[in-house]
């Protein structure tokens, strides 16, 4: 392992771009990109198939010991695997989206979740976004970026992700609501909630196009590993 790699952490609300940036940071530094959001979509698909209810503990732990999630390169996107199989497209449905949030504050769910995500980026040089990464995940990261964008941008920017997947179906009013929703439960939860770390840096990135926002970041990720790579910056 190169001891200039470091970790970084990309946290904040939901479209707020924190996967385009993470993703775009791993590919620009050849490190590995972990999508922390796509984990917990995840195991709230399998919870919907199986219907499992989050208010039966027990079933819940059951479920979890079924539970295999590990990501794949194909053609030349980050794709998510339940048990073996491909699930990309169906986690990022409606369907998912409406529980996923209510998933997440299951603490057990959360413990099973984030004690793979420290097995995954245990030798650094890897990139993961999320909603507590740099608060719980990893404590230590040496970059932690918090990402925020007003509400209007970020309804928009979802409507123009499912237009592209060929949805239409759903209006501005439900994304918005699905948004505000997700955001009030991701924060107040009693488990990891949703909150800047002290030492991450803040980018509102509303009026920033993700070239702009990724230069920034690269150049920040840069200078931190300089640092780290002539001993100003340790663990």
């Amino acid at each position: 392992m190169e001891t200039s790699k470091i970790t970084i952490a990309v946290d904040g609300f939901a479209a707020c771009g924190k996967s385009t940036l993470a993703k775009a940071l791993a590919k620009e530094l050849g490190y590995v990109y972990v999508d922390s959001g796509a984990m917990y979509r995840a195991v709230t698909l399998y919870f919907l198939d199986h219907h499992i209810s989050i208010e039966d503990a027990d079933a819940v732990e059951e479920a979890l010991k079924n539970i295999t999630i590990h990501f794949e390169n194909v053609n030349g996107q980050n794709h998510t695997f339940l048990n073996g199989k491909n699930v990309e497209e169906a986690i990022r449905s409606m369907r998912v989206s409406n529980f996923v949030s209510p998933v997440a504050t299951v603490s057990a769910v959360r413990r099973a979740m984030v004690e793979l995500q420290q097995e995954m980026g245990a030798k650094g040089g890897i990139a993961m976004d999320g909603r507590d990464i740099g608060t719980v995940v990893f404590k230590a990261a040496e970059l932690k970026l918090f990402l925020t964008a007003s509400i209007e941008e970020r309804t928009r920017r979802r409507l123009v992700e499912w237009e592209g997947k060929g949805i239409t179906d759903i209006s501005a009013k439900e994304v918005e609501k699905n948004l505000s929703t997700r955001d009030l439960i991701d924060s107040t939860r009693a488990d990891s909630p949703l909150c800047q770390a002290e030492d991450a840096i803040e980018i509102d990135n509303s009026l920033l196009t993700p070239t702009e926002q990724l230069e920034f970041a690269l150049q920040l990720s840069k200078d931190i590993i300089e640092k780290k790579a002539t001993g100003l910056v340790t663990n």
